[in-house]
């Protein structure tokens, strides 16, 4: 395998250090990494029991990329062979509190990265925007959404991802820049913020707490959403790097849908826990969340990937090792 180098944003994150720690496991990529270290990343304390800090394939940079990169910055990430965008600010209650923050710093910092990618397109191989199913809208029963079908965004960050990827397209069309998109739909694993559902889920479980679960508006049928495990989409990401064409997306999903309530359920009874539950209408409380979202994976499928681990398994695998390390479940954010 060629001795690449990827830039990854983000790299501190959630997702972000399980695709560097899935990249740095399957490849000899030498990895850079871009995190603001927000107290989405905690620092660097995804990767503390990790050989990657010290191994001189990784190099990391503190950096807000909502700022226009220095020259010094751009003088020392050199010529990168991919760049994969998966910095953002995600939760989607910050954007709906905050709208211009959460707004400028998506778009900005996917804007500065272009403009990077501008300085390098002659041996840049692929620029990678990392987007959501949120982009689409709600998905009603019996829809989910394909590659090129119109755009919804309901909340202030879907539409943020949905400016940025018009962004990268006109980049793409104007400057030439090597372009591949991935959208993919809600993301599981270990060390993720307990802001998400499933390690509050976790939380509220062992702490015998009320769980809250997002409802249509007369509180008789739970939210669903599709959920991933963190390995799946980084072996789908590097999948489409090495198989996927310039110029198309990807939707990147599990192709297996739970609603909110079976998903509570399975975390509690794992846990020989009680559930303690309320419907919540959350249209009402929370304006700008959807019911429903849904991706069709047919594409991607049909070009090869497979899950590497299902999703019974993820979700026992996500729920024990958060037990086994429940500091993760009392980090302040």
């Amino acid at each position: 395998m060629n001795n690449y180098k990827v830039l990854i944003t983000g790299g501190c994150g959630f997702l972000g250090h399980h695709l560097v720690e899935y990249i740095y496991k399957n490849t000899n990529w030498d990895i850079i990494v871009i995190d603001k270290l927000t107290y989405a990343s905690f620092g660097f304390k995804r990767f503390e029991k990790s050989e990657i800090l010290t191994s001189k394939r990784f190099r990391i940079f503190t950096w807000d990329l909502s700022h226009k990169l220095s020259s010094g910055m751009i003088l020392e990430l050199g010529k990168v062979d991919y760049i994969l965008h998966l910095g953002a600010e995600t939760h989607v209650d910050n954007s709906i509190n905050d709208p211009v923050s959460v707004i400028y710093n998506n778009v900005m910092s996917t804007v500065n990265l272009l403009e990077y990618a501008r300085e390098i397109k002659d041996t840049l191989k692929t620029f990678l925007y990392f987007s959501t199913d949120e982009v689409y809208g709600v998905a009603h029963e019996g829809t989910s959404y394909s590659e090129n079908d119109p755009q919804n965004p309901k909340n202030p960050y879907s539409a943020s991802k949905s400016a940025s990827e018009m962004i990268c397209i006109s980049y793409e069309n104007t400057y030439k820049i090597p372009l591949m998109i991935s959208n993919t739909v809600n993301i599981i694993g270990e060390r993720q913020c307990v802001e998400k559902f499933i390690p509050k889920v976790i939380r509220a479980v062992r702490d015998n707490q009320l769980v809250e679960i997002h409802s249509n508006p007369d509180c008789s049928k739970a939210g669903s959403r599709f959920y991933i495990h963190a390995q799946n989409v980084s072996s789908a990401i590097l999948f489409i790097l090495e198989h996927g064409t310039l110029g198309q997306r990807y939707n990147i999903t599990s192709g297996v849908e739970y609603d909110n309530l079976e998903i509570a359920q399975k975390i509690a009874a794992h846990m020989n826990k009680e559930l303690k539950f309320k419907f919540v209408n959350f249209h009402e409380d929370r304006p700008g969340h959807d019911l429903r979202y849904d991706l069709n994976g047919n594409k991607l499928r049909e070009l090869g990937w497979v899950q590497e681990i299902g999703f019974e398994e993820s979700l026992k695998q996500t729920i024990d090792w958060t037990l086994d390390n429940q500091e993760w479940l009392n980090l302040t954010i």
